[in-house]
């Protein structure tokens, strides 16, 4: 168990968060005039800034204790808000595998924290001999490791996540943002094991939201109190509130969308298996495929001049395109595009 005042930034752990005024009054019925709203119109009240009803409801669905769950602004808050409470600016390190999320490198960057990366293996798992030096590195205090990982699709190894999770002084952001489209289960449980552990994961993917930007951060109750103290007051709209919760209302076309994209990987897998052009698709326990290509920069140009738009990720891993699940049809407009490519 690490010693979280040891790895807080000072001025973090001195710091009186600011005080709204949904904070000395919480109730929902009354006369409202602290906050200088408007009285008139239906979104003239600000949102509940602990998003209280949401995180009993993700409490309900993950098992887990309310005061464990932090709602952010899209992950990216999360992932923000990591960097300003543990590194300090110009002095402290954090540390990736590569190719991985580029906000972790952006996010370092706009926060002037240098960012570690080290090469995954060729199997495009973590190199643990590679990581150890670090680990015993006062100077870094934050990990992100993407599992499923962006752009190759891949879970990492359970048993090197642990083990990095055992041997480092420092805070673990595992992003699971495309946790829901594997057979394999979360690892929120870790964080009653792990006190150095953060469990990011969001509303954008499997859930359907990506435009109502609601990010979930799971971890220790310490951990996520420095997460409250720090995030701007009113995070998540009141709009984007209800669009989860309507979400979570929903479980039932959740889980019909989940299984219709499953089948349609498995369909443009095979689909794309059967091309000249496609060298390599890569395993993937995402919502999308890593495939290796001839040309990756000429078949993404053509495709944009066909409106369709994948991803090239030649700079990250040559030759190679990340194409996310659409529907049936788009995925046919694709597979058909492809043909066509000579």
């Amino acid at each position: 168990m690490i010693k979280l005042e040891n790895i807080v930034r000072p001025n973090i752990l001195e710091l009186q968060p600011y005080a709204s005024a949904r904070d000395e009054f919480s109730g929902k019925e009354g006369v409202f005039l602290d906050a200088n709203e408007n009285p008139f119109g239906e979104l003239n009240r600000y949102p509940d800034p602990y998003q209280k009803e949401l995180k009993q409801q993700l409490a309900n669905l993950k098992r887990i204790d309310s005061n464990n769950i932090f709602v952010g602004n899209g992950s990216d808050e999360v992932i923000d808000l990591a960097f300003r409470i543990f590194c300090n600016p110009g002095i402290e390190k954090a540390l990736t595998f590569f190719p991985t999320y580029g906000m972790y490198d952006v996010s370092a960057n706009i926060n002037n924290v240098e960012l570690i990366k080290l090469p995954l293996n060729q199997d495009f798992q973590i190199d643990l001999e590679k990581v150890k030096p670090y680990l015993a590195d006062n100077g870094v205090k934050l990990i992100f490791i993407c599992s499923p990982n962006n752009p190759t699709g891949n879970l990492m190894n359970k048993s090197d996540i642990e083990f990095i999770l055992s041997n480092f002084n420092g805070i673990v952001i595992l992003d699971e943002a495309y946790i829901d489209f594997t057979e394999e289960n979360s690892l929120i449980d870790l964080i009653n094991q792990y006190n150095n552990l953060i469990v990011s994961q969001t509303f954008s993917k499997a859930w359907g939201l990506a435009a109502a930007r609601v990010g979930l951060a799971y971890a220790n109750s310490a951990i996520i109190s420095l997460y409250n103290k720090v995030k701007p007051p009113y995070n998540v709209s009141e709009l984007n509130q209800k669009a989860a919760l309507k979400a979570l209302e929903n479980i039932d076309d959740y889980q019909q969308n989940l299984a219709t994209i499953l089948n349609e990987k498995e369909q443009l897998k095979q689909a794309l298996q059967q091309l000249d052009l496609v060298k390599k698709v890569y395993p993937s326990d995402a919502n999308f495929l890593l495939i290796e290509v001839e040309n990756a920069d000429k078949i993404y140009v053509t495709l944009v001049t066909q409106k369709i738009i994948t991803r090239n990720r030649n700079k990250q891993v040559t030759n190679c395109i990340r194409i996310s699940v659409g529907t049936p049809e788009e995925n046919q407009k694709l597979i058909t595009a492809l043909k066509n490519i000579q």
